[in-house]
Order: C-alpha cells, then structure tokens, then sequence
C-alpha cells in the first residue's frame, strides 16, 4: 500500500524555501516557483506533486547545482483555490528571482491564470503543471510546457479500451468545473468517434465530495462502465456510495486520482478492480533507467515517502525543468529559459522522450491503464 507524507513532512512542505537543501548565503542560485494544493480536498496529491520535484532538485544542487547556480524551490499553498492560486502566482511573478513556475495543479485554476494573462504579464514559463485540460493547450499558448497527455488522450485510450471489451453503455461522473467539463468533453468526444452516446453523466460541487446524487443517478442509468472525472475524495466517496448501492459497472478514473487515497475511502473490497489511466510510465518495478534513478532519489531525500505515479511525474517535470536550465546558460531569465525549453527535441529522461518546440507544447502523449488488484495495489 502507498502511504501518504508525514505530517512533518506537510509542514516543511509548506514552509516555502524548502531550507533543508537551500543555497548558502551569497550562493548563486536559480528560484523556481510553485503554486500547490498542500491543504484541502487535493492535499495529499499537492504533497506529492511537491516531492517529487523537490527530490530531483536536491540532488542536482548536490552536484554544484545548474552552472553553477544552487535551485531554490519556492513553495506556496494555495489549497486548490482558484483565487488563491491566482494571487499567489502573481506574488511569486513579482519577484524578478523567480525564473520559472513549475507544477501547479487544477485546470480550472492554471485556466484562471490565462483568463487573467497572468503568465502572459510576467512572461514565464508554467513546466509540467498537473492537469491534461484541453483548454490548457487548445487554443496555443507559449507559458505552458505541459508534460503530459490531455484527458482527451486519457479519455481515448479508456474509450478504446472499453468498447474491445464490448461495452458500450459508458457513463461519467466528473467534478462540475473546468477540469471535470474537460474529461467529460474528451469522453463524449471518443464516443462519437465510435458512434456510441453516453447513457447518462451526473456532476458533483467542486471542493467537496457530494457524489450521493450523482452515484443514484449512474446506479439508476444501468451503465456497463463509469469513467470518473474527480479527484482523491470524491472519487473514492462515489466508489463507495456507487458500490453501496449495488452498482456493478466496471470504474474507470483519469489520471489525477490517487489509488491509496481511493482505498482508503472506498474500502478495498469496493476498490478493487477500478481501472486508472496513467500518463507516465510505471514506477514501481525499476524497468526504465529513470525509473531506477528516480527510486534511488526517492530513497536517499525521502526515505518516509514510497513510490506512486504523482511524485515520479513530477520527479520527471523537474528532469525537463533543469535541462532548460541547464540549455539557457548561466544567469537564465524567463525569455532565455523559454526558448532553452523549446530546443527540447526528443530529449531522453531515461526511457521516456519528451518533445517541445515553437510551436508545440505537449511533450507527451504516453497513456496506459492500470487497475487496482486485491492488494490495494496497481498493475498494469
């Protein structure tokens, strides 16, 4: 079973500077800012998205750092509040220091950010953010280097999936904002590539965990498969109460969930069998050279924190982030570190390639499933 960070471990999270590995006094250094969910409905998610970013750090400054130049992660909460998340950016783009923003999480918040040109005004780039919304990347911008695959690639694969299986009854769950509006789109949309309808969808509050009416009306929809558009809390709750009611669907969830805090929730005997599409590869057996490298570091900065998707695809976004550091040369600014980024072609992580460009953001399309076995564990 994958286990959460420890409380003190939230706390230090929290605190900003991340002091333990910050620079010496009168070091040269590069401050990235991040803007996560350490608190509320995403917290133990935030948490993670943190750590996996900081372990690549740390180790990196214990080499000497980018040219020379120790990273300095600068963390600030925003409990995934939108208006939070807009002000606290705006705070840490004020600070001519900051060279860069890196996973943030929630489309509808990173949508907020474009809305009110935030990253626009302070010419920056946002490297591997936490979410596959399609309005994140359709219209282009240039501020977002997205490391993953849209909920509409997710939403595909799934799709794909379910319908070999013969199943064509498909309903959603999904969280009533941007992001659940995002995968619901992807979803119908990979239906009607295939002709085929949603039986029913059913919507819950943003920043809560209601699902009662929604898991009625999937339960009274008789649907073969619900693929879920929710995060940590309310997915679980929605399996549990959907399950309680009798539902015997097969469960599908995107990316974003985390499968420990959905047996927890949900009870193992309701969880097992849920499937959840991956956008990153799998990070448990050490198959891929980044996958070794990753567990190492997990093990050395973090020896408290186990293994799961969240922290290794962050881990991976501060692989892509340091290597444009690394490209645009000592002293990077915002503009400098933008086009270092864009010279990423085909860059090797250790198993996995990422690809950017002028006129592309999207460094990955990887999608897979993954489903939960009698354990509480994932396999592929």
């Amino acid at each position: 079973m994958m286990k959460s960070l420890k409380p003190w471990s939230l706390a230090a999270l929290a605190a900003g500077a991340l002091t333990a590995w910050g620079p010496s006094a009168g070091a040269a250094e590069v401050v990235i800012g991040q803007v996560a969910p350490l608190t509320g409905v995403l917290g133990t998610t935030g948490q993670q998205m943190v750590l996996g970013g900081k372990i690549y750090f740390d180790w990196v400054n214990s080499q000497g750092g980018v040219n020379g130049a120790t990273i300095r992660q600068e963390v600030v909460d925003d409990g995934y509040k939108v208006p939070d998340t807009v002000r606290l950016t705006r705070a840490l783009l004020a600070k001519p220091e900051v060279v860069a923003l890196f996973g943030f999480a929630g489309t509808a918040n990173i949508t907020q950010l474009l809305a009110d040109g935030v990253l626009e005004q302070g010419g920056a780039a946002l490297v591997a953010p936490y979410t596959g919304g399609e309005p994140l990347r359709s219209p282009f911008n240039p501020w977002i280097f997205h490391l993953r695959a849209s909920y509409g690639d997710e939403a595909e694969h799934m799709v794909q999936q379910l319908t070999t299986l013969n199943m064509s009854r498909i309903a959603v769950v999904y969280q009533d904002d941007g992001f659940g509006k995002a995968g619901l789109a992807g979803v119908e949309a990979a239906l009607a590539k295939r002709n085929l309808k949603l039986v029913t969808s059913a919507g819950y509050e943003r920043n809560t965990d209601k699902v009662e009416d929604a898991a009625k009306a999937i339960r009274a929809a008789d649907a073969q498969a619900v693929i879920m558009i929710a995060i940590n809390k309310a997915a679980g709750a929605f399996v549990k109460r959907y399950r309680e009611l009798g539902g015997g669907a097969q469960l599908m969830s995107i990316s974003v969930v985390d499968p420990a805090e959905i047996v927890k929730i949900a009870g193992l005997k309701n969880a097992h069998g849920v499937g959840i599409s991956q956008v990153v590869p799998y990070p448990y057996q050490p198959r891929l050279p980044v996958v070794r490298e990753f567990q190492q570091l997990l093990e050395k900065y973090a020896p408290e924190a186990e293994v799961n998707y969240t922290n290794f695809e962050e881990f991976l976004g501060a692989k892509v982030l340091v290597e444009g550091l690394r490209r645009a040369g000592p002293e990077p600014t915002r503009a400098k570190l933008i086009k270092a980024l864009e010279s990423l072609r085909n860059f090797d992580l250790g198993g996995i390639t990422v690809s950017y460009s002028p006129t592309n953001r999207v460094g990955s399309r990887y999608v897979e499933v993954t489903v939960i076995d009698g354990e509480g564990r994932l396999r592929k």
